[in-house]
């Protein structure tokens, strides 16, 4: 081969290459770069891209839920959500009946777009309150490498009332955040230890005066509370155990330098119905999980927990807040009463 046709052949190949690195996610990818966040002076998304990937997102999830198979989802869900999604499609083939929070709201409220050029790239959006006024949901969208697509990885509920911090506009970008940040009233890893802690010792933890309460650690009271009602008067016992995801978990810096974290933390839900009871499910998601099985006396419920976190810079010398979270059973089981 002649030194001209070599260089075509290279030439061509190159070509090749870079066509299906942008074809790979609907000319939505750009292409890697040298620089690092430190040195962007632009988002490395456009607020058009970003309609774009969100709609390619949307058009796979009303697909998979008109369907209710959650086979169809893989292509664009990823993460806790692909697992949360997934049970609750599940659910819906079941009962038929609408869960009102898989809906995502179609008006937009805020976009925060990732100034960092190297992968994995998140964005976070923030909707606008349905029209039936459900609250207003966080999605994070990701993209772990300039291959890959754009998936929803992410999405929780925002808490009636919280204020979000404030982020760069769009043309600006925002930095992404680590898990070792530095600067806030505790990192955020320290800060995922310590809601999760609170999430599975409630008041008597040792954190909870560093935590705002928030309606998810109120309404997961409430739901434990009544569940020990019902063991206690059986010799019965439960137990949770939480525990952070910290390696997958998203975090954006706001304007003020403090994190807005969001993060999967997994739990299990063990239940003792006392000597001759039987164990049984304790909300509607976790009966149809069970299915038919045979109940016993105990009973292990694996939930997924997605929880959006403010963690304010040390200057305000604020608590850490918990702004939203979402909360579904993945796997129920009955616990063979000889073990």
């Amino acid at each position: 081969m002649s030194k001209i046709t070599l260089k075509k052949t290279v030439a061509l190949l190159t070509c090749v290459v870079s066509l299906i690195g942008v074809s790979a996610c609907g000319n939505l990818v750009p292409q890697p770069k040298q620089s690092s966040s430190l040195d962007s002076t632009a988002p490395a998304v456009t607020l058009g891209q970003e309609e774009n990937i969100e709609k390619k997102i949307l058009d796979v999830i009303t697909k998979a839920d008109n369907a209710k198979d959650s086979s169809l989802l893989s292509t664009r869900v990823d993460g806790p959500e692909l697992q949360i999604r997934s049970s609750q499609l599940t659910v819906l083939k079941d009962t038929n009946q609408p869960n009102s929070n898989m809906d995502i709201p179609s008006g937009i409220r805020q976009v925060i777009l990732p100034l960092n050029t190297e992968w994995p790239r998140n964005i976070f959006v923030i909707t606008q309150a349905a029209q039936d006024q459900q609250a207003e949901r966080l999605l994070v969208l990701t993209q772990n490498s300039a291959y890959d697509n754009y998936k929803l990885w992410g999405l929780v509920r925002l808490f009636s009332g919280v204020t979000l911090p404030k982020f760069p506009i769009q043309t600006i970008g925002a930095k992404s955040g680590s898990l070792d940040d530095t600067g806030l009233v505790a990192t955020p890893r320290e800060a995922l230890a310590m809601y999760a802690n609170v999430l599975e010792n409630g008041s008597s933890s040792v954190d909870a005066s560093k935590v705002t309460s928030g309606q998810f650690i109120q309404q997961l009271s409430n739901l434990t509370n009544a569940v020990q009602q019902a063991v206690s008067a059986n010799q019965g016992w439960q137990k949770q155990v939480f525990t952070p995801d910290y390696q997958t978990a998203k975090i954006m810096r706001a304007s003020n330098g403090g994190d807005l974290v969001v993060a999967q933390i997994n739990s299990v839900w063990t239940r003792y119905a006392g000597k001759g009871r039987q164990s049984e499910p304790a909300t509607d998601a976790e009966k149809v999980l069970f299915g038919k099985a045979t109940p016993t006396s105990m009973m292990k419920v694996t939930y997924v927990n997605v929880v959006a976190l403010y963690i304010p810079p040390t200057s305000e010398g604020a608590k850490i807040e918990a702004v939203g979270a979402e909360r579904q059973p993945i796997s129920v089981q009955a616990i063979p009463d000889n073990k």
